[in-house]
């Protein structure tokens, strides 16, 4: 029997729901993190308490550029998710885009948007 190149129709609608589940938990979460960053919630004490505003500065300044980090790390995990949306579409899926092999199931339900499998990353980095 020949090795085979894809994963079935029924394994990519697998994927695709597992895809579809992190992708509304990961836009919901950056979402939260933009409303933050905007302080669209308006639970700031800004207007309230001016005595200590200059002590908190230097901390809400860092902490809002860990949120933009974060922010941006969502939003390239979701472009992610969504790349491999379109995979499954073209039904190359889970094929190892060095090797193109198939990538073991169990890495890409740990990590749907992977492209490599775990030995080719690995060989990329050496």
């Amino acid at each position: 029997m020949a090795e085979k190149t894809r994963y079935t129709d029924e394994e990519l609608e697998e994927f695709r729901s597992i895809i579809n589940e992190k992708l509304a938990l990961a836009r919901r979460d950056y979402d939260i993190m933009m409303k933050q960053l905007m302080n669209a919630d308006g639970n700031d004490v800004d207007d309230t308490s001016p005595t200590y505003k200059i002590l908190e500065e230097g901390s809400a300044t860092q902490s809002k550029e860990e949120l933009m980090q974060l922010a941006s790390r969502q939003q390239k995990f979701i472009q992610g998710l969504e790349a491999a949306l379109i995979r499954i579409e073209n039904k190359t899926y889970g094929i190892d885009r060095m090797t193109g092999e198939l990538i073991p199931k169990e890495r890409l339900r740990a990590v749907p948007h992977a492209t490599l499998s775990v030995a080719s990353k690995n060989a990329r980095k050496r």
